[in-house]
């Protein structure tokens, strides 16, 4: 379920509980559901444990962007409770040890005798590829759409803020970030990023992130928005549609994977980040042709 399918799903928001070092398996997802404005409901909350056990749960197959995996069916109490709040059924699915195959086509692993070892000798410019997807292939990822991190900037989001009435700022969250860089020189920047570092963390920025919907949701009504508010993708539209394998979806942010040696290391708000390579020219979109028309409403 994505948020641009079922607005709704921005009404819930989660905090983690790590677990205690006498006790792994004592950390948990804290769920809570907040009716939007108007229902006499009050909030509710579920708490979901970071590692359950899974010997007794069935398992199932999930297909993500055509991305397929196993996964697990949680115990009844979860997916009632989420059923309860969205007014229909949910299944409420856990990866365990599981995951998916990267989709980008630069990823993906070269047949020494057919198109796709072609595709691989092409020039960098009709790919969109750059040095840092070396650090990248054969990465494989969790229920994340193409990458475990998303990098935007705090630039790049004043850009889209100074589109709306005044006084209205963009949430960022709506754009659904892990790392948002301030000190940019200039909006888009991050367009040619291909590599960043924090401390002992590398990241290697791959590909754009062209957006959807999604950012026009009214988190308050968990419904479309209204007025200026809800036409934020259109007002991207005008001048952000920059990635012709996306060409219908305005782009903002960079798709990252962790490069090697960066497990473990921790990431701190506050950090200071370098930007320790740079692309020419803006990467295109790739993804495997299997999936070719998928993309633009995917977001």
């Amino acid at each position: 379920m994505a948020v641009y399918q079922f607005a709704e799903m921005s009404l819930f928001l989660t905090a983690i509980t790590f677990p205690e070092k006498s006790d792994p398996n004592s950390g948990h997802i804290t769920v809570t559901f907040t009716p939007p404005e108007g229902s006499d409901s009050p909030p509710t909350s579920i708490d979901i444990p970071l590692s359950p056990d899974t010997s007794d749960l069935e398992k199932f197959k999930v297909s993500m962007h055509r991305s397929p995996t196993d996964a697990y069916i949680m115990p009844a109490e979860f997916n009632d409770w989420f059923t309860s709040c969205f007014g229909f059924p949910v299944i409420l699915a856990y990866l365990g040890d599981h995951r998916r195959e990267v989709r980008f086509e630069e990823m993906m692993p070269a047949k020494e005798n057919g198109w796709l070892s072609t595709l691989s000798k092409l020039p960098t410019a009709i790919l969109g590829s750059s040095e840092s997807t070396k650090d990248s292939e054969n990465k494989r990822i969790t229920f994340a759409d193409c990458a475990p991190f998303l990098v935007t900037s705090q630039a790049s989001l004043e850009d889209v803020s100074a589109r709306l009435p005044d006084g209205v700022s963009m949430d960022v969250t709506k754009f659904r970030p892990n790392i948002v860089l301030s000190g940019a020189s200039a909006a888009w920047e991050e367009d040619f990023w291909a590599e960043l570092v924090t401390g002992n963390v590398t990241l290697s920025l791959v590909h754009n992130c062209a957006r959807c919907k999604s950012i026009n949701v009214d988190y308050r009504t968990g419904k479309p928005g209204e007025g200026e508010e809800g036409n934020v993708l259109k007002k991207l539209q005008r001048d952000r549609r920059v990635d012709p394998g996306m060409k219908w979806s305005p782009v903002f942010g960079r798709y990252a994977f962790l490069a090697e040696g960066g497990d473990g290391e921790v990431i701190r708000i506050g950090d200071e980040a370098k930007v320790t390579k740079v692309n020419k020219e803006r990467t295109v979109f790739s993804k495997f042709p299997v999936q070719r028309g998928w993309g633009a409403s995917c977001f």
